[in-house]
Order: structure tokens, then sequence, then C-alpha cells
């Protein structure tokens, strides 16, 4: 039987989901694992505040040693969330030889290279299943089951909330603002959502999918990013007349010895699996050169589906003799500052004879075809309609330097979506 002592950095709604699952299941891991967990220490700011499962006092401390130097402390499982102190306290408790688990993708992602440095050199375990999607174990895939393929690409939807906003404008037509406040009341968005709705979240999340998809560090502040507030019920109902869903997409990519890494709105087409994701579920689909394309599915956020994933990680962390961290490269990794995808552009466009040759002709000479276009209902009071269009697979870099030329005074720019999967 191998016992371990725990010790925990924060206790919120995760950090008491874990507690809870080892409380209460813990006698049956003990027998299908052979493993015994022993919680010592718990770090929180207010022993005595009430919490949402029931925790002896005595194991309670507000005294970060009390946690990283306690000798009978083998692994350290880090709540605390945020950048700091997390990635610091993270960093010491390696540097004091204690396996770390976590489920913090901020301080990772923002502080990977002196995170891992510190497990490399101390011979300390360092486990993260949780910090992208949840229970999904897309992690431990790509560090273990997909070891045989080279990742050409991952795409996934790695952040619930937006996913939960933008399948309910594509269900019933509401507008952002509305399905905030409804995700909001529901608890399913913080009072301040930017981190969910700008892509922050989703960014952090990319870079250590997209550093252990590639073998090459893929820093957070590498990876482009735009948000869904610019989003609108018309842009959502166009695209599903083109066959389109509209999702926000993480995007990793190697070409060329180039890596891209983006977080945006993202049309897939209604066929794709990624179409049929909705509401708060995560999902990411991998494209390896044996494996071919596969997609893991489920819960990415909650309590005790976070829960789940950070204790599988105890339970594996328990049970490894010698820990293995990610093969990832020294080297600098090139990132791609120009990609090509199909775009999904709308335009504000004067009902005048000349105008579709004007846009088509400035889209021609940058290279970029039109694939179908449509005109959207009747000319306004000023006499400008809605001209939606899909291009062939484009340079994004062309396709804006393109629009940027157009004369203003008959054509204005409303949306320019990309498209993937097609």
């Amino acid at each position: 039987m191998v016992r371990i002592g725990i010790g925990f950095l924060g206790c919120g709604n995760i950090g008491c989901g874990v507690y809870r699952l080892l409380t209460t299941y813990g006698d049956q891991i003990e027998k299908n694992e052979g493993v015994s967990f022993e919680i010592r220490r718990i770090l929180v700011r207010s022993p005595g505040k009430k919490r949402s499962w029931d925790i002896p006092a005595q194991l309670l401390t507000d005294q970060v040693q009390d946690v990283l130097c306690d000798p009978q402390i083998d692994v350290v499982m880090e709540f605390m969330g945020g950048e700091e102190p997390a990635s610091s306290y993270m960093t010491a408790a390696l540097k004091n030889g204690k396996t770390v688990v976590t489920a913090n993708k901020m301080a990772l992602a923002s502080h990977w290279q002196q995170i891992v440095a510190a497990a490399r050199e101390y011979g300390a375990g360092l486990y993260y299943e949780a910090s992208v999607c949840g229970a999904i174990p897309i992690i431990r895939a790509m560090n273990d089951s997909l070891q045989a393929n080279r990742i050409t690409s991952v795409m996934g939807i790695i952040n619930g909330t937006t996913n939960y906003i933008l399948s309910r404008m594509s269900r019933e037509g509401a507008a952002y603002a509305d399905v905030l406040a409804d995700a909001q009341r529901l608890g399913l968005a913080e009072p301040d959502p930017t981190a969910d709705v700008e892509g922050y979240d989703a960014a952090y999340k990319l870079s250590i999918l997209s550093t252990l998809a590639f073998h090459r560090h893929v820093p957070v502040e590498c990876v482009y990013r735009e948000g869904i507030t610019g989003v609108t019920p018309l842009d959502v109902q166009c695209g599903k007349e083109f066959g389109l869903t509209l999702k926000l997409l993480a995007v990793a990519k190697e070409e060329d010895g180039r890596i891209q890494a983006r977080v945006h709105p993202t049309f897939v087409p209604d066929s794709h699996p990624l179409a049929g994701v909705n509401d708060a579920f995560n999902a990411v689909y991998v494209n390896g050169h044996a494996c071919g394309e596969m997609m893991f599915y489920g819960r990415g956020a909650g309590d005790m589906p976070t829960a789940s994933a950070l204790v599988s990680d105890l339970i594996k962390a328990a049970r490894t003799k010698r820990h293995l961290l990610p093969a990832v490269s020294d080297e600098p990794c090139e990132m791609a500052d120009d990609w090509s995808c199909v775009h999904f552009v709308r335009l504000l466009a004067k009902d005048e004879p000349g105008v579709l040759s004007l846009v088509s002709g400035k889209l021609a000479a940058h290279g970029v075809s039109i694939a179908s276009m449509v005109q959207k209902g009747e000319p306004d009071e000023n006499g400008y309609v809605q001209m939606i269009f899909l291009t062939h697979r484009a340079s994004e870099r062309a396709v804006r330097s393109a629009l940027a030329e157009l004369d203003g005074e008959k054509v204005s720019t409303c949306s320019v979506i990309r498209v993937e999967g097609k």
C-alpha cells in the first residue's frame, strides 16, 4: 500500500470538490488503486470561513509554509487560481521535492518554463490534466496515447461560458448582451466576464495544448486572441444560411515549421463534429498523421468534473516511481504572423451599379476570390444593403488589406469571421 500525504493550496469550490471526493470515495480508490491519501494541511485565507463542505478546523492554516515545508506532505495540490502567488508557491513546492497537481492554466501558461524547470531540476512531479477542459483527458492523451503521432492541428471549444452564449444566440436569435446577463444569473459567467468573453481563458489553455502538441513552448503572449463581444445575431443567422455554426474556437496548426496559435470567433460547417458541441460543453478536435482525426468531448468546467481530473492526476502521481515531464524542446518556436482559411465577410454596401465589381476587384487584386455571395434584405433609408460572402481559402493578410482599400463612401466592413473545417 502506498501512503501519500497531501497539502492543499486554497480550498474554494474546486478544492472542496477534491476534499469531498477524497473523503467520500477514498476507500474505494484505496481498494481499486492500492494508494491511500491523507490530507494533512490546507492553506486558506480565512480559516473561520464557512465552506461548501465541512472540513476539520485543525487541517486549516493561513501560513503557506505549513504546506510547503511539511516533510510529511508528498503532494501539493494547488487550487488558488490566478497567476500569483500560485506560480511562486508551486515553484517553491517543486524545489522542495514535492509533486504538484494543479488546474491553474493561467499560472502554467504564464510561467511554463520556470515551473517545468523547477520540476526537472528537483525531480518532482508536475500534473495538470485539469488545467485544460476539466474532466476531458486531453493532456494525458497528448502526453501518452498520441506519442506515436505528429500532431498537425488542434481545434477546440475550450471555454464553456462563450459556448453557452453562442449556442443560445444560434438557437434563439438572442443578442449577446441578453444571453450574457442570463449566464451571469445562472452562475455560468463571472460578474466580470472579461477572461471568458475576450478569449483570455481559452488563450491560456491553447498555450498549454499547442506546447504539448508541437513539442515546442508556445508562449501565451504569442497566441492571437479575439473575443465574442462583437458578434451579432445577424452574423450568426447569416452563417446559418451558409450552413455554418459559430463557435469561439482555439486553433493551433503547424505548417512549414511555423506554428499558428489563435483564439477567435470561428464558423465551422454544420457537418463538422465541433458544430454539435453546445451549451457549456467542451471539445478538442485533434488531427495526427497516424491516428487521423479524433475528438475529445465532455464537461470542461465545474467543481466535480475538475476535481475528477485532479484526483486522477493525484492517483497517477502516487503510483509513479519516476515522474516524466512533457517532451518540449528548448528551441524557440517560430510563430506564423499570417494564415490561410475561408473568410466570412459581411459588408454594408451602397445599392448601386458597380459596387459589387468594386469589391470583387479589390479582393482579386490581392489574390482573394469569392466562393459565394448573397444580398440580404432591402436597402435601408440611406440606400445601403447587407452584402455577405464567403471567400475561397485565402491569406488573412490579403483579405484584410483588400477590405481596407475599399471606398468607405460606398462600402463599409461590418464583420470578418474566419471559417475552419472547410
